[in-house]
């Protein structure tokens, strides 16, 4: 789709992979464009159930790349607005690379290898689920820079990581691998082939109902900030949106017959 990433559908899976493979990934302008193209084409594409997010080559994703930055690259003059811009909803242009993935309607598994810092961490910490190498290399960076996490990571790190250790690892940049990640709340699975168990995992989202599949991932997003009634409402609210509908038979009925379901996007 463009020179930054990469989109092939199959059987409703997305395999989105970032193809700044020379640079290991790394962020700049063109990359930041290209993931929030990639974002808006998922989000308007019929019959995707579920998206693989992965980077080519070494690595995930290092970060922002530091000298395309310094020279000017992150200016109003590129385009990308300044932090206070609200470019894309609630977030700036940053934020959006990583929260977009949270905001897509379904599920997104982030396969994580190599290099995954700063910006990177925070662009797979936006997937629902993510399966990481043992040996991935990861890291909160920004402090390293003297400057604090503002791609999203604060809102999206809430509630998978236990906050002590998420200040100690922001306020010293410490470096930590894949299986460490596990512990603490980065990785949901540790994997030697993550890409691989990532596809396992979409392929099985990917059998289930679709409007069910989005109802939940949407009730996943907004339930942290409701109490218990709002909670109970919402469910409630969404459960109607597809129990008794022609998709929610189909699964029943597969379900009875031993057979995959044939749903309707």
């Amino acid at each position: 789709m463009n020179d930054r990433v990469s989109i092939s559908i199959d059987n409703h899976v997305a395999d989105v992979r970032l193809t700044r493979a020379n640079k290991m990934n790394a962020l700049d302008p063109a990359m930041f464009q290209g993931i929030i193209a990639a974002g808006e084409e998922l989000a308007s594409v019929k019959g995707v159930r579920a998206v693989v997010l992965s980077g080519e080559g070494r690595s995930f994703c290092a970060g922002l790349d530091m000298a395309s930055m310094a020279s000017g690259g992150a200016s109003a003059s590129s385009g990308m607005g300044s932090l206070t811009d609200r470019t894309h909803g609630n977030a700036n242009t940053f934020q959006q690379v990583a929260m977009l993935w949270r905001k897509l309607p379904m599920p997104v598994i982030a396969a994580v290898h190599g290099v995954c810092f700063g910006g990177g961490l925070q662009i797979a910490s936006g997937a629902d689920i993510r399966v990481v190498a043992p040996d991935a290399r990861m890291a909160v960076m920004e402090m390293k820079w003297g400057l604090i996490p503002d791609m999203g990571g604060y809102a999206l790190w809430r509630g998978i990581v236990r906050e002590d250790s998420l200040r100690e690892l922001t306020y010293t940049n410490r470096e930590f691998s894949g299986a460490e990640a596990l512990n603490l709340g980065f990785a949901t699975f540790v994997d030697e082939n993550p890409h691989a168990r990532a596809m396992v995992i979409a392929r099985e989202i990917a059998d289930r109902n679709p409007e069910a599949m989005r109802e939940a991932k949407a009730l996943f997003n907004e339930y942290a900030d409701m109490d218990e009634d709002a909670i109970l409402m919402a469910e409630s609210v969404r459960q109607a949106r597809v129990i008794r509908k022609p998709n929610q038979i189909e699964a029943v009925m597969a379900g009875m017959q031993k057979r995959a379901g044939v749903f309707a996007d």
